[in-house]
């Protein structure tokens, strides 16, 4: 078994918030690195990571599937509505322990509210955006609540200079095809859609389910987009 398949339990606990997660590390590796992380109601063990770490390490990408910070302190539920701010600081500390494995460039993303807080921190400062991640890879990101089109969550999108990989589904309750390419033109950096038909918010990833060609998929698109 490769060490790419066998990957080892990482922790941080010099910094606050922790940074607790999987590490795959590549055999061959191409000096970058990814940071991935969850939905809110998942961990970093969820399929759907897991998928694309085996995929991504393979391709020579060192990668952290990381647990926010309400996910350490408990195993099951959503995070709270004032948890945001510090779920952000875990995700900074996470990129920061990547950049100190990387000798590249280092990405960050994940999973619907995952994805979201990683957005947001690179749009906090945005003119040293680079300073957090090279670029992002959003999964499902929830444009907005499920049959809720006006409560849309694209208020930071404005200041986004980082650039964006967007990976949804054509079923996704969260935001259609159509809205998602309507929120990406206001984002100033360079974006990119990466569609999957008849995919719901798990993007095929429910209960034992998976799309076996999805992850191989995401990794041509994110390989095409962030070529230098």
């Amino acid at each position: 078994m490769s060490a790419a398949s066998n990957p080892q339990p990482f922790t941080d606990v010099s910094v606050e918030p922790f940074v607790r997660g999987f590490l795959h590390r590549p055999a061959n590796p191409n000096g970058d690195g990814v940071v991935l992380t969850h939905g809110a109601g998942s961990n970093c063990q969820a399929p759907l990571l897991v998928a694309l770490a085996e995929t991504f390490a393979p391709a020579g990408y060192i990668v952290l599937r990381y647990d926010l910070p309400y996910r350490q302190d408990r195993p099951y539920g959503p995070p709270g509505p004032g948890e945001a701010k510090r779920d952000r600081a875990g995700l900074k500390n996470a990129i920061a322990a990547m950049k100190a494995l990387a000798t590249g460039r280092v990405f960050v993303g994940g999973h619907s509210y995952g994805g979201r807080q990683a957005s947001m921190l690179c749009a906090e400062r945005p003119e040293n955006a680079s300073e957090e991640a090279a670029g992002l890879l959003l999964l499902s990101y929830p444009l907005h609540p499920p049959r809720k089109p006006e409560q849309l969550r694209t208020q930071h999108f404005f200041n986004l200079r980082t650039p964006a990989l967007f990976v949804h589904g054509t079923s996704d309750p969260f935001g259609s095809i159509t809205e998602i390419e309507r929120a990406l033109k206001l984002i100033p950096a360079k974006t990119r859609l990466l569609t999957v038909e008849a995919a719901g918010h798990d993007l095929g990833f429910k209960g034992k389910g998976r799309r076996e060609e999805l992850s191989a998929n995401v990794l041509k698109e994110f390989q095409l987009f962030f070529t230098n």
